[in-house]
């Protein structure tokens, strides 16, 4: 009835002689979009119903994820196109300050995404970000997908003709944006306080515009809009009792200006939408799917009130047909110049060599964005930003907006499980201290067991092809010892204390990301010293000068939980003569060297290490993986065996296993299989079964080690990946220890 009594009013007009010049012609339809973080999305069931409905929209209005969603809607974008960006983005990777895995050089992977706090040190002091997330991929996915409007600085000119809203951080006044970069744009009116960095445009420091006008209806209004469609996802400020956190008391305050702005704008809309999304927040981007469901069923409730707008005005005026194809075909552009701002700890040359940029070529959004992130990933730069300018040839000069990186970082991270203890972990890493392009870093375990490491990594080439590292670790650990008793089952039967120390050289050579090749040089010092006696116990010392050649590949799309991808570590090396000063106990007492000689020659070792995910669908992982180590000849050898158990490599030749602690047994030879499947029960929740089995001595057996030569086990863990790293606690057994275990690990290991 309100849409017939709207067309009345304006058909009144129509005829009424003082009101003819208010009024001509068909009447505009406006369409604005509120903010609400990830319940934004919900706004997609909306546009779907107005496609279906044959509506079309004339002007459109929007702010933080509306301003998104209404922003690729104007540009040309269909509703279906909209729901499948939603459906296929992975917001975990979008909403964090890391680019993918696979962009990173081969040599930082190790230390990419490790801690938990990285405070860079600007001036003699650490620096704090105006937000938690600057989000690179972020922005790169916003400059995929409006690439095809790249070359419209004027908003007015999409194809529906769209403004939206940030907020002046300097002076609280709402900012309505409608020319310009649409990526900054839509960026800025979406830079939610605390949590997004804010964007600084024409020299202004803008945030998300729902800190002043959150459901900017008044401004599609003032665009011309003469009957309005509002859709409002947002559910108002919390109560007392439902704000817990400090986060949720920062949000709290930052929008108290919305709730009294939105008094005002809903009586504008002629057709109001607002949704059941009461248990949901505008950071429930895990629940996306869920909440897209919420606005396409919404969606589905009003489309016979849209689909009787569209009729009547059809009535009317004249068919109106709904357009197609509004998207402009723009698959590629040709790149004539460039311009690069905010360089100043790298070169112009460094960062173009290393974007692999050449003019007179062309380059469509995803190649742009891949070279991008090649740049991310050598780690000198925080955010790269990207604008086409069309040339009067027809050409685009691509204007680069760059921020680096601070060169110091100071980073700490936490980690616990039972064998090493909790500890925390604080790493200073230094981009060109001792010279140009390179990497320095210093890190400290500190808890109940003691360990550092220090590098310096040096790259060279054009394309930092090649590099060259020095690098030198200590380790403290006190280490169980076991035994097989009556071939059923390992007890504990002692402690020691093992010292491990190394230096080492290393030059390398990587084509790409994702495989590299090298050959090195080891010194390694082990020194043994029992602390509670075990049946057969060595102690002393002994040292491994290795030369070795080395394979490293990797194409894990992230470091924790990934879901697709493999990582190969392959080694091989020659130990070179030892220099062992032992003495084997038994049962506490020094045992006769003639029953327990101790060999110091040469010999081979050989090492790999594979593991690949594949996804078997959206929520489903398939896992496998395959660690071997062989020492050849090494039956008489010491201190250099491959050590079985543990969930998560901690220390130097560890042969991971589940349903064995660390370090169960020993071996000089050793191959291990395991197959499992993880399902995300909730976003960043999962559930992985694992089963696997391992074998010993096929070559070399050591003659101071005796066990089984074949080892089953299997765990059930439950992983959560928070604010302090990944969180995961096993159920493990071993038909060989004929027993359930647990196992907790917390954050990434030293």
């Amino acid at each position: 009835m309100r849409i017939c009594c709207i067309l009345m009013v304006f058909l009144l007009l129509l005829h009424c002689p003082g009101q003819s010049q208010q009024v001509q012609g068909r009447p505009k339809i406006g369409l604005t979009l509120s903010g609400g973080g990830a319940k934004g999305l919900a706004h997609i069931g909306i546009l779907k119903a107005i496609d279906s409905a044959g509506l079309n929209v004339d002007y459109i209005t929007g702010t933080s994820m509306g301003s998104i969603i209404g922003s690729l809607y104007a540009v040309g974008y269909s509703a279906d196109t909209i729901e499948k960006i939603a459906r296929t983005i992975d917001w975990d990777l979008l909403l964090s300050n890391q680019s993918s895995l696979r962009s990173v050089f081969m040599d930082e992977k190790d230390e990419y995404s490790k801690y938990v706090v990285e405070l860079p040190w600007v001036n003699h002091r650490f620096r704090l970000a105006t937000g938690i997330l600057e989000a690179q991929e972020l922005w790169l996915k916003l400059s995929e997908l409006f690439f095809p409007v790249s070359h419209i600085k004027d908003f007015s000119r999409f194809s529906i003709p769209f403004k939206c809203v940030a907020t002046d951080v300097g002076t609280g006044e709402a900012v309505v944006m409608e020319s310009g970069e649409i990526v900054s744009s839509v960026r800025s009116s979406m830079a939610i306080p605390t949590l997004f960095t804010a964007v600084k445009v024409d020299n202004r420091h803008l945030i998300d515009g729902g800190v002043i006008r959150n459901f900017p209806v008044q401004d599609v209004k003032s665009m011309g809009a003469d009957i309005v469609v509002g859709s409002n996802v947002s559910t108002g400020l919390l109560s007392s009792d439902q704000v817990r956190n400090p986060l949720q008391v920062l949000l709290q305050v930052a929008f108290y200006r919305e709730a009294e702005d939105q008094r005002t704008e809903v009586p504008l809309c002629d057709i109001y939408v607002d949704y059941p999304l009461k248990k949901y927040n505008m950071g429930s981007f895990g629940q996306a799917m869920d909440i897209l469901e919420v606005g396409i069923r919404k969606g589905e409730e009003i489309y016979p009130r849209l689909k009787e707008l569209a009729d009547s005005l059809n009535a009317l005026y004249g068919d109106a047909p709904l357009k197609q194809n509004r998207l402009p075909g723009v698959e590629k552009v040709k790149i004539s110049s460039f311009e690069i701002s905010g360089l100043k700890n790298t070169s112009i040359e460094f960062f173009i060599n290393t974007l692999d940029l050449f003019t007179g070529k062309w380059y469509s959004a995803k190649e742009i964005s891949g070279m991008i992130r090649h740049a991310f990933g050598t780690r000198y730069y925080n955010r790269i930003l990207y604008s086409l300018h069309e040339q009067p040839d027809g050409s685009y000069k691509i204007i680069f907006d760059v921020m680096e990186n601070p060169l110091t970082f100071a980073k700490l991270g936490l980690h616990y499980d039972k064998f090493s203890g909790i500890s925390a972990i604080v790493n200073f890493t230094s981009r060109n201290f001792i010279t140009s392009n390179s990497r320095s870093l210093l890190t400290v375990n500190i808890g109940d067991n003691f360990r550092v490491k220090s590098e310096h990594l040096q790259y060279i080439g054009r394309h930092k092809s090649f590099s060259f590292s020095l690098g030198a670790q200590y380790d403290r650990f006190s280490v169980n010892t076991y035994d097989m008793q009556s071939g059923k089952a390992y007890r504990e039967t002692g402690l020691y204390r093992r010292q491990y120390s190394k230096l080492y050289a290393v030059t390398g050579f990587s084509s790409n990301r994702k495989l590299a090749t090298g050959l090195g040089f080891r010194m390694e010092f082990a020194d043994y010293k029992p602390v509670i006696s075990g049946i057969l116990e060595i102690e002393g010392n002994n040292n491994f000068p290795t030369v070795f050649t080395f394979l490293k590949y990797n194409t894990l799309n992230k470091r924790v939980f990934p879901t697709r991808g493999m990582k190969v570590d392959m080694e091989i090396g020659r130990v070179l003569k030892q220099n062992p000063s032992v003495s084997i106990l038994k049962d506490g007492q020094s045992a006769d060297p003639g029953e327990y000689p101790v060999a110091r020659h040469p010999y081979q070792r050989a090492l790999l290490d594979i593991i690949k995910y594949s996804p078997v669908s959206h929520k489903i992982t398939l896992l496998t993986s395959m660690q071997s180590g062989i020492n050849l000849d090494y039956s008489n050898n010491v201190m250099n065996e491959f050590s079985i158990g543990g969930m998560v490599r901690l220390y130097d030749n560890q042969i991971v296993f589940a349903g064995l602690p660390e370090a169960t047994t020993y071996a000089a030879s050793v191959a291990a299989f395991t197959g499992g499947l993880r399902y995300e029960l909730l976003s960043s929740v999962y559930l992985t079964g694992k089963a696997n089995v391992l074998f010993t001595n096929m070559g070399s057996r050591s003659i101071f080690f005796n066990n089984p030569d074949f080892f089953s086990g299997y765990a059930l863990t439950f992983g959560y990946n928070f604010a302090l790293g990944p969180l995961e606690v096993s159920a493990m057994y071993s038909d060989q220890l004929g027993r359930v275990s647990s196992y907790v690990s917390l954050g990434i290991s030293f």
